[in-house]
């Protein structure tokens, strides 16, 4: 999936570093492994705000807090399958998710696609694109963070498949940091 372009507003608090938007959608939840945690689709505007950063949706659809219920209900799932802690009930509504309806894919005038549909089928197509993430060749390659209670998951298309962080920018950075202080505190 290429990387897309968000506005800087629209990105606001939205992680995608993830490499698909099945796994971006989990970062929604802040500070998961914490005990302290942020929900970033807490009413409908935000979920409108992510469908357009997440490039799924052109426009913001007009989402309900039953669409916002289905989002936590889908980002749950997905998270549960890609860390292998998926239950059969988990497998069955992602697949109900997908097969419930998605937006309609369409070229625009300058030849990128774009979706057009309600929120419930923007979920719907996300939900689409899991299945084929966990049901495909890069199911394998699916981390989660290594950073210090980090949880975003990532695909790891690296050439070596060892790579660690959900972003060199954020977890990355403060991890190579740590072992310089750690180096630094042991030389003394």
């Amino acid at each position: 999936m290429d990387k897309l372009e968000h506005p800087p507003a629209e990105r606001e608090d939205f992680h995608f570093h993830g490499g698909h938007l099945a796994l971006d959608l989990t970062a929604t939840l802040v500070g998961r492994l914490k005990p302290q945690q942020r929900e970033l689709l807490a009413t409908p505007p935000d979920l409108d705000r992510w469908l357009v950063a997440s490039g799924l949706g052109t426009a913001k659809p007009p989402s309900t807090d039953r669409d916002v219920k289905m989002a936590h209900q889908l980002r749950e799932t997905i998270y549960a399958i890609a860390v292998g802690r998926a239950s059969k009930a988990d497998r069955d509504r992602l697949n109900a998710a997908a097969a419930a309806g998605a937006a309609t894919p369409q070229l625009n005038a300058s030849g990128k696609l774009v979706r057009t549909g309600t929120a419930a089928q923007l979920l719907g197509s996300l939900a689409q694109q899991a299945v084929e993430l966990f049901g495909g060749p890069h199911f394998s390659r699916v981390r989660q963070c290594e950073g210090n209670g980090c949880a975003r998951l990532f695909v790891d298309l690296s050439r070596s498949g060892a790579r660690r962080w959900c972003s060199m920018e954020s977890c990355g950075n403060r991890a190579k940091a740590e072992t310089f202080r750690g180096r630094r505190g042991e030389g003394r």
